[in-house]
């Protein structure tokens, strides 16, 4: 075996994990779907949909798991004699059972994919019982409650309506993705920190780790555009 030839592998393992995160997106908007079509979490859809979203987060654990094993034995091979090549296939599944035995129940739990997924489920049956009483807001003052309800769409960045909104975990403000990924990178490119672009935030240091894709907004975004577009 050539440890030139494990890098690659190793390569596309990662590749199945940006797989396994569009797959989780894909699993939250049809969750998501359910919600506006039900306005409830106790179907049996969404229970299946988030113990999908637990199994794709396992994999994903598994996966970070057999990569540091791999890495950690091939560190370890390189200061070794040659023979000990002959060992590294037993030795990485060694190193991996015990790198998955200690992953707990709680680590799952806290994937950032399962706690946004559960985020959005939260604040789209929060949306869904808001516009119950909306509705009956608009019967007695229906200019009043349009404007109270509209959120801003409009990046801080770009200035124009987000397409995928992004929020900062640290400070709550949403950007578009792009937008600010292509901001940080700029800053980082000028050896600057990026501060957020938000009149009078404090938030003086943003990294792509605090940005989380807000599913729930992209959703208010596009039926804003839909119903734009019928008026």
């Amino acid at each position: 075996m050539s440890l030139n030839s494990i890098q690659p592998q190793l390569s596309s393992l990662r590749t199945c994990q940006t797989d396994i995160s569009t797959g989780m997106d894909i699993v939250s908007e049809v969750a998501l779907d359910l919600i506006e079509a039900q306005a409830t979490d106790d179907g049996p859809g969404l229970k299946k949909l988030e113990q999908m979203m637990l199994e794709c987060a396992k994999l994903d654990q598994e996966i970070n798991c057999y990569v540091e094993s791999v890495e950690q034995m091939i560190a370890q091979v390189r200061h070794e004699p040659p023979h000990a090549m002959f060992k590294l296939k037993d030795s990485v599944k060694e190193r991996f059972a015990e790198l998955t035995a200690a992953v707990s129940d709680a680590e799952i739990e806290s994937h950032c994919k399962v706690v946004a997924f559960r985020d959005s489920i939260r604040k789209s049956l929060q949306q869904a019982n808001q516009k119950a009483v909306g509705s009956v807001e608009e019967e007695l003052d229906e200019d009043i409650a349009v404007t109270q309800s509209q959120p801003n769409f409009t990046c801080p960045v770009s200035q124009v309506e987000m397409v995928n909104p992004v929020k900062n975990k640290k400070c709550q403000h949403y950007y578009d993705q792009e937008a600010i990924l292509s901001l940080i990178t700029t800053k980082q490119n000028n050896k600057k920190k990026c501060r957020c672009p938000v009149v009078g935030c404090g938030n003086t240091d943003i990294k792509p780790t605090d940005l989380e894709l807000d599913l729930v907004m992209r959703r208010m975004i596009q039926t804003h555009k839909r119903q734009g577009g019928k008026s």
